[in-house]
């Protein structure tokens, strides 16, 4: 039996039905190297997709994986209740020297979800610490912020929620805006705070770039009033950079384009360059202080733990991570970048796509004019066929490449996807 039938055998594959496996081809991975994935019969695949957008600097980048080695010979893991380590505490005081000056806590969790998780228990209890029940929770339409429930409870891509509705908590969903204007999605959220505004505890957004409904990109003029209104009422602001952070959208983190400090900020997975699994809620003083109580009052703490909070190991490539970007200047060299990938896309067969957008260090456009049902699965098919691992969101393609991608490798992504539409009915 090949490594191929041995996966089938025995691994349920996430966001899959399985059944298309039957004719499609599932691909072992044996080694990677930069922007390339090699096979077991040495083909290479470009990873236009930083490997579900966790990967910075390429696969096997030598800077983290010695750092990661180097880890590795000391400590690997330690219980980080009432214990601590070097390379969590140098992390968390560099992440709050580079996001705004009011975040000053870092609380460590293992994922995404995980940190979505954390800060709508923290959030809630928050306000439950000082005599408040607030129980609703106000997002975006069109939102994903990951799968546990109370992620799913907040996001609403219905693929991924219809099917658990009836366990989720108690949440509003305002319109979000699509492009640059947002007048009426602006009165539609002034509707909803006049209604249920003191029921609501917090506001959660992925700020710019909606990255799972189909890389929606919105105003950062709408999320600047849209915070502003809900603080009127109280309401804390939530902002999910899981996806968006560290330099995706142009600057290390999105809410720099905003004009908003939220009280929550979380992050994951680039954090760690692509490596290991990490996330850190980042919040406040008036946050952490109204948990702060005697031992009598042990109700008030935050109990939330993992078992690999704030792993050793990946709080180092993190630390490499935060090296690179210092000492590389990377936000500025993507700025170039990002330039040429949008030339260079905006040359793809213009009959076959529709809304070319594109933020930072990301760039999407949807299929139009084909007859080809599953349009996306058709790309992804024929992509390997061209050394490219895409990944679609339905008939939505996107390009989320590692920042090491050079332009040349750019240009053969961008003419192997225009022949690929080129060849569809």
């Amino acid at each position: 039996m090949n490594l191929s039938q041995l996966d089938l055998a025995h691994i349920w594959h996430p966001c899959t039905q399985m059944s298309d496996h039957e004719r499609v081809p599932l691909i072992p991975i044996k080694r990677a190297s930069g922007v390339y994935l090699y096979d077991f019969e040495d083909r290479a695949y470009i990873d236009c997709i930083s490997s579900w957008w966790v990967n910075l600097f390429g696969h096997c980048n030598e800077y983290i994986n010695n750092a990661l080695i180097n880890q590795a010979k000391n400590l690997e893991h330690v219980i980080l209740a009432g214990f601590s380590h070097e390379p969590i505490i140098r992390l968390s005081s560099r992440l709050c020297e580079i996001v705004p000056e009011n975040l000053n806590k870092c609380f460590y969790a293992d994922n995404g979800s995980s940190a979505i998780e954390v800060a709508l228990k923290m959030s809630y209890q928050y306000f439950l610490n000082a005599g408040e029940r607030r129980s609703k929770f106000l997002s975006l339409s069109n939102s994903y912020h990951g799968e546990t429930f109370g992620a799913l409870s907040v996001g609403n891509v219905e693929l991924y929620k219809q099917t658990y509705s009836d366990l989720l908590l108690e949440c509003i969903h305002t319109p979000v805006p699509c492009g640059e204007e947002f007048e009426s999605e602006i009165e539609a959220l002034k509707r909803i705070l006049q209604k249920e505004g003191k029921n609501i505890n917090a506001f959660i957004l992925e700020p710019l770039v909606q990255c799972a409904g189909n890389m929606n990109m919105y105003s950062n003029e709408y999320i600047r009033q849209a915070c502003t209104l809900c603080r009127e009422y109280g309401i804390n602001i939530i902002f999910d950079e899981i996806a968006v952070g560290f330099g995706r959208t142009g600057s290390m983190f999105a809410l720099e384009q905003c004009g908003i400090s939220p009280d929550f900020l979380c992050l994951s997975k680039g954090i760690t360059g692509g490596y290991l699994p990490l996330s850190v809620v980042v919040t406040t003083d008036s946050i952490y202080e109204r948990f702060y109580a005697p031992y009598s009052e042990i109700q008030k703490a935050f109990l939330h733990s993992h078992s690999y909070t704030g792993n050793a190991l990946a709080c180092s490539c993190a630390n490499a991570v935060l090296d690179i970007f210092e000492k590389e200047n990377v936000i500025e060299k993507n700025k170039a970048l990002s330039s040429f990938i949008f030339e260079e896309f905006s040359r793809i067969n213009a009959k076959k796509v529709s809304n070319l957008r594109q933020k930072g260090m990301i760039i999407a456009f949807d299929i139009i004019n084909t007859k080809i049902q599953r349009a996306g699965l058709h790309v992804f098919t024929e992509g390997l066929k061209h050394g490219l691992l895409l990944r679609p969101l339905g008939n939505t393609i996107y390009f989320m490449p590692p920042y090491i991608i050079s332009k040349e490798q750019i240009s053969l992504v961008a003419e192997s996807i225009d022949r690929i539409l080129g060849g569809m009915g």
